[in-house]
């Protein structure tokens, strides 16, 4: 394993622990990535500003792939943006009603949309959305920056979600389980892994000089993009079956134990 050029990773579940901090070595870490001109990208289902605030004095200096693929960019420059139809986006919230306990959160490029009440849930999401607005109907909102829909189910995206949302395949947009509770819809052929070609076919850096960390299906496309592709131990089975090689537990930072073995021996 030499010559890696470019180390892309997951954040919730795989470079984050599960108090969703990140370890107090890659500061460290990160420097030495620097001397070696080797290109570090945060990937993320997350809204952009819910990963650039791990990263405040760096963002400048790193790439981002955030929005599951949606939206990317590379020291401050905005590389790609996606954005989805609101004809199609108005019609998914309306499904998303009709799925007890669903919560829908539509994120766009300068804040997320919600329209429940449930403070819980409020609480919760605005870990991953931290720039978002509260609106009565979230069926009226016009946004032409809108990247997805993200929805939560407390009982699991897999199994309350996605056997109900899947129809909308039929309309070109990606169905995708991100996530033990979350699902996102988004337009056809968005993904980490179409995401992270367009970042290497921009600093010509080939998917051999690319190492990538994943956790959950969201991540596949990523591995299969990357010949150095790392599931977690606490990864989904899929996920481990698409992986080249595994590591060590998010609780572990297993991402920072490989990256350091790399660093030890090249």
């Amino acid at each position: 394993m030499k010559d890696i050029k470019l180390i892309v990773t997951d954040m919730d579940g795989t470079f984050l622990n599960s108090e969703h901090e990140i370890s107090p070595d890659f500061a460290a870490m990160y420097q030495e990535l620097k001397k070696r001109d080797i290109m570090f990208v945060p990937a993320s289902g997350r809204q952009m500003q819910g990963i650039t605030k791990y990263f405040g004095d760096i963002e400048s200096e790193i790439g981002f792939i955030a929005e599951n693929g949606g939206y990317i960019i590379y020291k401050n420059q905005e590389l790609f943006a996606d954005k989805m139809e609101n004809d199609l986006v108005v019609e998914i919230i309306k499904a998303v009603r009709e799925i007890p306990k669903a919560r829908a959160v539509l994120s766009a490029k300068k804040k997320a949309y919600y329209e429940t009440d449930d403070q819980k849930f409020i609480e919760f999401f605005s870990q991953y959305y931290t720039k978002n607005q509260k609106v009565e109907d979230l069926t009226e909102i016009i946004d032409d920056s809108t990247f997805k829909i993200a929805i939560y189910h407390p009982d699991g995206s897999e199994k309350n979600l996605y056997p109900f949302l899947k129809k909308f395949e039929e309309y070109n947009l990606d169905i995708v389980v991100s996530g033990k509770h979350w699902l996102d819809v988004m337009n056809k052929n968005i993904n980490k892994g179409i995401a992270l070609k367009k970042l290497q076919q921009s600093l010509n850096i080939l998917p051999e000089q690319t190492m990538a960390f994943g956790d959950y299906m969201n991540d596949i496309e990523m591995l299969k993009n990357s010949k150095y592709s790392y599931a977690m131990a606490n990864a989904h089975p899929s996920v481990k079956e698409t992986a080249s090689y595994a590591a060590s537990s998010n609780d572990n930072f297993g991402v920072l134990q490989i990256v350091r073995n790399y660093l030890d021996n090249n």
